[in-house]
């Protein structure tokens, strides 16, 4: 089943965001090359697709797990969960429809 993982950023996270991107990554690219991942990407704080200094206010990322367990599991072992760059993350099922 398909799952939707949405992260809320601290205040500030981007210096955070940066130490840590690489190990954040490399989680989501062996999602994709197990053919799970759907869809991956940070939310910008402002209007803009390169927020520049604003940063980001979160990530959304919506893949395939066994079970919300296994999702809750795999959420709670992000990389920018464990370098305090997300306040909240919260898994919930996802049915996708379109396209």
């Amino acid at each position: 089943m398909l799952y939707m993982i949405y992260s809320e950023d601290v205040k500030n996270s981007l210096p955070l965001r940066a130490k840590t991107r690489s190990a954040h990554i490399e989680r989501l690219e062996r999602l994709k090359e197990q053919g799970r991942l759907i869809m991956a990407g940070p939310l910008p704080a402002i209007d803009a697709n390169d927020p520049g200094e604003a940063g980001f206010s979160g990530s959304l990322v919506v893949a395939e797990f066994e079970s919300i367990d296994s999702a809750q599991e795999w959420a709670n072992t992000d990389p920018y969960l464990d370098a305090g760059v997300y306040q909240n993350v919260t898994v919930k099922p996802y049915k996708k429809v379109l396209p």
